[in-house]
């Protein structure tokens, strides 16, 4: 099974710029959207060939939004506050947590598309992260006494480590790389979440998933890896391989982020 995701940065957007054309080519199973930023009947609409659609409305104009497309019907859907519990049916964490299960020849997968808003230090910004980051907490331990194979999915806007980030040093009091932040995806490791590209990859530094798209962050590789997939280790002993689809230039890119592939041989899992 070929799993993506992808922050596509506004989907209108983006399959103005290349999306489909990148779609159409990926040979994927699933692909996890975030900051979908469009109304559900577009995100529908759009994606009626050969898609099915899960997906999340933020209740904030034009902002986040997240979708599961996958090729197999999906079932036991969960939007937001349905998996999240009561307080994630405030405004502002609407549009970040979609869940279903998509089956397979060899069995079924848990699937989770989720955004988390990147933070501003000091300020109540960073308190509503820190809020959904406890939320997203509970329901990841909910998730692994409920399925086997699980795999929690998105744009979490925190590089876990110094490897995660080019410029770590000048960022030690950034958000994205507070220390509390990154504390979050220390506890989900160490409640036996496997962050399946890192495994992959092995410990050094990159690859980057995400670069501004102001001044020369993309063509000197000054980025961060914001993007995961974290599975049960159930799943992530069936990984294969990780690829970072990093655009061949600048005017190729069709979002500031860049899409996550991972293969599964789950005959094995």
């Amino acid at each position: 099974m070929r799993i993506v995701t992808i922050n596509v940065n506004g989907v209108r957007a983006a399959l103005r710029k290349g999306f489909q054309e990148w779609l159409d080519g990926s040979g994927a199973d699933v692909v996890c959207l975030q900051e979908v930023r469009a109304p559900d009947d577009v995100v529908r609409e759009a994606f009626a060939s050969g898609w099915h659609v899960v997906h999340q409305e933020c209740e904030v104009k034009g902002r986040a939004g997240v979708a599961i497309l996958s090729r197999a019907e999906p079932s036991d859907v969960l939007v937001g506050a349905d998996a999240l519990g009561e307080a994630a049916s405030a405004a502002q964490h609407t549009g970040r947590w979609v869940e279903a299960t998509i089956a397979s020849p060899a069995g079924p997968v848990r699937v989770v598309s989720v955004y988390v808003h990147s933070g501003e230090a000091g300020t109540p910004k960073m308190d509503s992260k820190y809020e959904f980051l406890d939320l997203m907490t509970a329901r990841l331990a909910a998730l692994q006494g409920a399925f086997d194979r699980v795999v929690v999915m998105g744009d979490i806007n925190i590089a876990h480590t110094h490897h995660d980030i080019k410029n770590w040093k000048g960022n030690l009091k950034s958000a994205g790389f507070l220390p509390e932040e990154r504390a979050y995806l220390d506890r989900w490791v160490e409640s036996s979440w496997v962050d399946v590209h890192r495994a992959i990859e092995g410990l050094h530094d990159g690859p980057y998933t995400w670069w501004s798209m102001r001044g020369k962050a993309f063509d000197t590789d000054t980025g961060w890896r914001l993007d995961y997939q974290f599975a049960t280790s159930a799943l992530a002993d069936a990984a294969r391989s990780a690829v970072v689809g990093r655009a061949a230039s600048w005017d190729a890119r069709w979002s500031d982020h860049a899409p996550l592939t991972i293969e599964y041989d789950l005959s094995v899992s």
